[in-house]
Order: C-alpha cells, then sequence, then structure tokens
C-alpha cells in the first residue's frame, strides 16, 4: 500500500484518540496495534508483549525516576528561596535588574533538577510574587519566565535528553555534556533580551531597593552554596568519569536528601510526599514510552520509516531543509502533545531520514530538545503554560503572547546550532573523544 495511504490513516486515528482523551500512552499502543493488524502479517500479540518487556528493561532508564525524584524532594526544600537571596544583590546593575533571577535561577535549578516543569515551578513560586511586589512588568517577568523555565530540559540532567538517548540510541552522558554550551548560549540570549527591552522601556523597571556593600553582597551569597556542591556532585562526577548518569542520579538524590534534612524541611511527611509525586510521574512516562517502544516496531514492520527516509533521500532535501521541515513539525506537534511524547511518538519515523541526509544523532538530540523547549509554551498543550496558568490565573494564550518573544529567541538558537555545529559538538569531542 502506498505510504501516503497509510500515513494518513495512522495519522487520523492518532487525531481521533487524541480528541477523544485518551491517555497518550494507550493512543500509542493502539496506534501501534492498528498499524499491525491492517498493514502487516506479523502477529501483533506476541511482538507486543515482548517488544513492552524490552522497552522497560532498559538500564539507562534507571536515571529517570531517579532524577524526577531528586527534583520532587529539591521543590519542597527551601533552596529557592536561598538561591534567590543569593542572586538577587549581584544583578540591581544589571539592565533589567531583578528580572534575570527567572533566568539564571532556572538555569541553576535546571541543573539540578532535569525538569522543565520543577524548573518553572520552583522558580516561579518564588519570583513571581517577589517581583510583583516590587513593581516589575508583569508580561516581562511571567514571559521570561515561561522561557527560562524550558531550562530544565537542555541543562543537564535532563530528562528529554534521557528518553532520546534510549531512544535514539545514544550515549546520555554525551548528550548531557553537549547540553551544556547550548544552554548557556540559550541564557545569554534571554538576559540579553531582557537586558535590552529594559534600556528601550527605562519605566516599566522599578529603581533598585538593594542597597549593599561588596562584603555583604558576599554574605548573602553564602546561600548558594549548597546548590554549587550539588551541581558539582552531579555533573562534576560524569564530566570526570568517576559515574554514569545514573549512578550521577543516586549522587543527586542522596545530596538532595542531605540538603533538605541540613536546612530542616525533611521530614516523614514530606519524604512520601517526593516518593509518591516521583512514582506518580515515572510510571506516567515510562508507560507512554512503553506505548512508545510497541509503536516503534510497528512502524518498523509496515516499513514508513524506510519509505520515507528513501522519499526524503529522491526529494533531495538538503540537511538545512529538513532541519527548517522537522522545526515546524515539533512546533506543530507541541501544540498537541507534550514534549516527552513528541520524542517517543516520532523517534522510529525520523530518526531513518535524519541519517539518510547524514545528520549526527549527537547533535540531533539537542536540536530535538531545542524543538521540545519551544513546544513547552506553545497553546494549548504546553506544561510550562499550565504551570503558569495555575500561579498566576492567566489563560493559556495571554501566557503564551507574553512567551513569544522567548519562543523566537529558541528558533534563533537552532539557526545559531545549525550554522555553527561545534556549539553542540565541541565539548563531548573535547571531553570524552570522538566515539
Amino acid at each position: 500500500m502506498d505510504i501516503s495511504v497509510i500515513s494518513a490513516v495512522l495519522l487520523g486515528a492518532l487525531a481521533l484518540f487524541l480528541v477523544g482523551g485518551v491517555w497518550i500512552a494507550f493512543a500509542l499502543l493502539g496506534l501501534g496495534l492498528l498499524a499491525m493488524e491492517l498493514f502487516t502479517q506479523a502477529k501483533a500479540g506476541p511482538l507486543m508483549a515482548t517488544t513492552i518487556w524490552g522497552g522497560s528493561a532498559s538500564w539507562s532508564l534507571t536515571a529517570l525516576p531517579l532524577f524526577i525524584w531528586m527534583g520532587e524532594i529539591l521543590v519542597r526544600s527551601r533552596i529557592s528561596e536561598d538561591m534567590f537571596r543569593g542572586l538577587a544583590p549581584w544583578l540591581t546593575r544589571l539592565p533589567g535588574r531583578l528580572m534575570h533571577t527567572n533566568v539564571i535561577g532556572c538555569g541553576i535549578f535546571a541543573a539540578i533538577s532535569g525538569s522543565s516543569a520543577a524548573t518553572c515551578a520552583t522558580i516561579g513560586r518564588m519570583t513571581v510574587p517577589e517581583l510583583g511586589k516590587r513593581g516589575y512588568h508583569e508580561p516581562m517577568v511571567i514571559g521570561s519566565l515561561a522561557g527560562a523555565g524550558t531550562l530544565g530540559l537542555l541543562i543537564p540532567p535532563s530528562i528529554i535528553m534521557i528518553v532520546y538517548g534510549v531512544a535514539a540510541d545514544v550515549s546520555i552522558a554525551r548528550l548531557f555534556i553537549a547540553g551544556v554550551l547550548p544552554g548557556v548560549m540559550l541564557m545569554t540570549l534571554f538576559s540579553g533580551y531582557i537586558a535590552l527591552w529594559a534600556l528601550l522601556n527605562k519605566d516599566k523597571t522599578p529603581p533598585s531597593d538593594i542597597h549593599m556593600s561588596f562584603r555583604e553582597k558576599l554574605h548573602e551569597s553564602r546561600l548558594l552554596i549548597p546548590t554549587v556542591v550539588l551541581i558539582v556532585g552531579i555533573i562534576g562526577s560524569i564530566y570526570s568519569g568517576l559515574a554514569t548518569p545514573t549512578e550521577a542520579a543516586v549522587v543527586g538524590v542522596v545530596g538532595s536528601l542531605l540538603l533538605s534534612l541540613f536546612l530542616g524541611t525533611l521530614s516523614r511527611s514530606v519524604f512520601w510526599e517526593t516518593v509518591m509525586g516521583a512514582v506518580r510521574t515515572s510510571c506516567m512516562i515510562a508507560f507512554i514510552m512503553i506505548g512508545a517502544a510497541f509503536l516503534t516496531t510497528a512502524m518498523g514492520f509496515t516499513g514508513i520509516p524506510k519509505l520515507l527516509a528513501q522519499w526524503i533521500t529522491q526529494q533531495g532535501f538538503s540537511a538545512g531543509m529538513l532541519i527548517a521541515v522537522l522545526t515546524l513539525l515539533f512546533i506543530i506537534l507541541g501544540c498537541f502533545l507534550d514534549g516527552i511524547s513528541m520524542v517517543v511518538l516520532t523517534a522510529a519515523v525520523i530518526l531513518p531520514s535524519v541519517q539518510a541526509v547524514g545528520i549526527d544523532l549527537l547533535w540531533f538530540g539537542i536540536f530535538v530538545v531545542l524543538a521540545v523547549e519551544m513546544s513547552q509554551i506553545t497553546p494549548p498543550v504546553g506544561f510550562n503554560l499550565f504551570v503558569l496558568q495555575s500561579m498566576t490565573g492567566k489563560d493559556l494564550f495571554t501566557i503564551g503572547r507574553y512567551a513569544l518573544p522567548f519562543f523566537i529567541l529558541m528558533a534563533v538558537a537552532v539557526a545559531l546550532i545549525y550554522f555553527v555545529p561545534g556549539l553542540v559538538t565541541a565539548l563531548p569531542q573535547m571531553m570524552l573523544g570522538t566515539r
């Protein structure tokens, strides 16, 4: 059967599942089952059983619930408040002043949480009321938080990188290292835009209300020490080769528990809240990945990935044109799917096409993360928009409008890593070699 007919049937079925409110995991399983029954001669039942077991028995996935648990612990500790107090005195002379706490705070917390939603929620609980009380421009406060909150996906450790690494069979350690320079670049773009906006809108930035001597600033900075120690423990153990990402996740959990105990925020009830929160989120993600594993196998049996790769080769798409098309595809999918679902749903179809035009899968992983970041702030299904809606009471499309400049900056970041691929590949090659 023609590839266009198969694709149309499967896309139509997926649209029906999603519009009908079917859980993402069930939608993926159902779509795979439909593809097997309609377009292949293979027996779906036994294949589903073996695929589900194989997809859920990966050792690399062990890091996922651990990083999620670490984020749950840190959300319930006093680390966010201490982070704000430690950063604020150093930002008063910059154009935009304390609005940069959204970017820097999210960047720091991203390095210890791995989750976009956790980063946005944790920093937002602190900065939105504080900046509101000081009279900062609300659209810029909310927009910068929406954009900067996505750094939880790009700056390692990143949950979405683990998911992509498993799906594409790419080293998770190399992905973590590859995300560092693009993450710093994106933070620079965000802060640069805030500074430029503040210079052009001086009347919308309140005067500084923090007056400290250099000694007093250093004294406040002591509050950043626990955060820095935790970041060094996690990222340093990976970069130095002392620990795998999974082992580093254990370091993160133990470190966050000790930090919470040291800050006096760890109790029996809080401990069980973090455990149950991590279990719920981990099971949701694992369930989605199980459905995706079966769909990936089913897509292989239909021959769509191979045919699509052949079609792209025949069309003569350049790597740049393919990236432009895929960027548009991810933006559209981001209006309806969460980031993890986007990765696992498209991996089976897209990766063969990407390899067909000679794109490095490590580089492509960072591109995917940036594209998924963009989807986090596109209505109607943007996780960061949901977080900010519950926090501010604004509707999704208003928050999406506030976040639009930062969405455009992410598109600029995609262009930058395309034209300067060394931003992604240089650090992994330097630290781990070419293999």
